[in-house]
């Protein structure tokens, strides 16, 4: 592709700053792997970290057989990459680029970290289960806030480093609640700032590169699903209720919710996640993959969690068990947020090697906290001289640490 550039007598720079987005999930993000960012890795490097171990209490002094107890990890792979590049012929960089390297250079780099931000969010689609919000009606107020926060701790949470990512466009409709409820001290913070900010011992951030699911007919029709089975892992739920031959039934990452008050049946609540006591928490998972219906209208959707009721288990996580005639509903299309807690979003950006013989520089952006490379080189006898600038990266979130914010479209 062909560069286009002005002659020197004909532009003055203009000091113009980028356009950048709110890089809030890769300045946030727990990047503490020991050792890690220091090593020089390779795509698909993979380092893992321990999940605090899952036990179940027993009625009484008297042990009738020691539980077994699973030691848990969570592995981030680091499978993601991306580069930005360009090049210049020598009479190009003489007469035109060698006083202005830096310009390109900056552009190059918020390209990069935009693409990387994109991307760090979007693990909140594959790594979320329990979630606040329709998808019909905004969140526009910091009751909604404080309503979202109490479900994600009665389930049970992290008491520190609570973090909550918004939708940039709900902040003013925020912000507007907050100012017309009468609390002086905190009105008066958040009126000069205009950022929701601490709130409810959680920190608040705003981005723009929130991730959108697009989902299945189920959900965007509003399709109100019945069960029929559940497996015996309580992984795989076969529903009725679905369009007929509908290929597009459930898309992976649709968010269900079981529904109360229906006919003859008990209302789903998730068990808290320590102790294994009823909560406030309506059940809903995420489907794991796309499901397509068949011609009676029934669609087998993969699930997490799996859905466990058998008592004394340390696994065991709702109140009764998944039974037909249930019934669930999954969300329409979206942008999803998050509440998340314990440092539980996880990056990973180690150095990456040098391309021998070609000069190479490793460093980190401190505007974007991007790990990046840059190469230098020549084509021999082309008369081109490139740039590459690149990075790859491993993300993940930890599930049962997270509820989703659910932003209509």
């Amino acid at each position: 592709m062909a560069n286009i550039l002005q002659q020197v007598i004909t532009y003055q720079m203009s000091g113009l700053a980028l356009l950048e987005n709110e890089n809030c999930f890769i300045a946030t993000a727990n990047t503490k792997f020991k050792n890690f960012q220091d090593l020089i890795a390779n795509l698909g490097d993979t380092v893992s970290f321990d999940l605090p171990p899952r036990m179940v209490a027993e009625t009484g002094l008297v042990v009738g057989s020691f539980q077994g107890v699973t030691q848990r990890v969570q592995n981030l792979v680091c499978g993601e990459s991306s580069n930005v590049n360009y090049a210049f012929t020598a009479q190009e960089f003489i007469f035109n680029v060698d006083d202005y390297m830096e310009r390109f250079g900056a552009s190059a780099i918020a390209e990069l970290g935009a693409s990387i931000e994109a991307d760090v969010a979007s693990v909140i689609l594959s790594h979320t289960y329990r979630f606040y919000g329709n998808g019909v009606t905004p969140i526009n107020s910091f009751t909604q806030l404080a309503e979202a926060l109490a479900f994600y701790r009665n389930y049970g949470s992290p008491k520190v480093d609570i973090k909550g990512y918004l939708d940039d466009l709900a902040v003013p409709a925020i912000i507007g609640s907050g100012l017309n409820q009468f609390a002086t001290n905190r009105n008066n913070e958040i009126a000069m700032s205009w950022e929701v900010g601490p709130f409810s011992n959680c920190t608040w951030y705003q981005s723009n590169l929130l991730p959108t699911h697009q989902a299945g007919n189920v959900g965007i029709n509003a399709t109100t699903l019945t069960v029929v089975s559940i497996n015996g892992a309580g992984t795989q739920i076969t529903f009725s209720g679905a369009g007929v031959s509908d290929p597009d039934a459930i898309k992976e990452n649709d968010l269900l919710q079981f529904q109360d008050g229906v006919s003859g049946q008990t209302d789903l609540r998730y068990l808290t996640f320590i102790g294994h006591k009823v909560s406030g928490n309506p059940v809903q998972v995420r489907a794991t993959a796309d499901a397509g219906s068949n011609g009676g209208g029934q669609v087998v959707v993969p699930i997490f969690p799996a859905l466990i009721s058998t008592a004394g288990l340390p696994t065991t996580n709702i109140n009764t068990p998944i039974v037909a005639g249930q019934q669930a509903k999954a969300l329409p299309s979206h942008r999803r947020g998050m509440i998340c807690g314990g440092s539980a979003l996880f990056l990973a950006m180690p150095r990456l090697p040098d391309q021998n013989p070609f000069p190479t520089a490793n460093e980190v952006d401190p505007d974007t906290g991007v790990s990046i490379r840059l190469t230098y080189g020549a084509t021999f006898g082309q008369n081109q001289m490139g740039l590459i600038h690149d990075a790859i990266w491993g993300k993940t979130l930890v599930d049962e640490y997270t509820i989703a914010l659910i932003f209509p479209l």
